[in-house]
């Protein structure tokens, strides 16, 4: 399963950064395969390994945070594993140049 989420407070201002990073911890330390952009974080696992980590990064935020907004994305292929990159892979290979990752 890949999933794209982000997380962030709403109550906390315009820079969200420092909040933002504590879910990056969470989320680099889980040993998952990720790759985070400007938008969100893609995490690929189980079901259970997944959303242990997004509801970790959540619930980080709402100890000192009033609002939180998280979004989640869910493309769960059955017997597939390395979607993050082979994604990325196949367009290239479709496109027949490197894109920009």
């Amino acid at each position: 399963m890949v999933v794209i989420f982000s997380t962030f407070p709403t109550s906390e201002g315009e820079r969200v950064g420092k909040y933002v990073a504590k879910a990056i911890d969470i989320v680099d330390k889980s040993g998952l395969p990720y790759q985070t952009c400007s938008m969100g974080t893609i995490i690929e696992g189980s079901w259970d390994e997944v959303f242990g980590v997004i509801k970790k990064c959540h619930r980080a935020l709402r100890k000192g945070c009033k609002r939180i907004y998280t979004t989640i994305a869910i493309d769960d292929r059955r017997g597939v594993k390395k979607r993050i990159k082979g994604k990325v892979n196949d367009l290239e290979r479709i496109l027949k140049r490197k894109i920009n990752r």
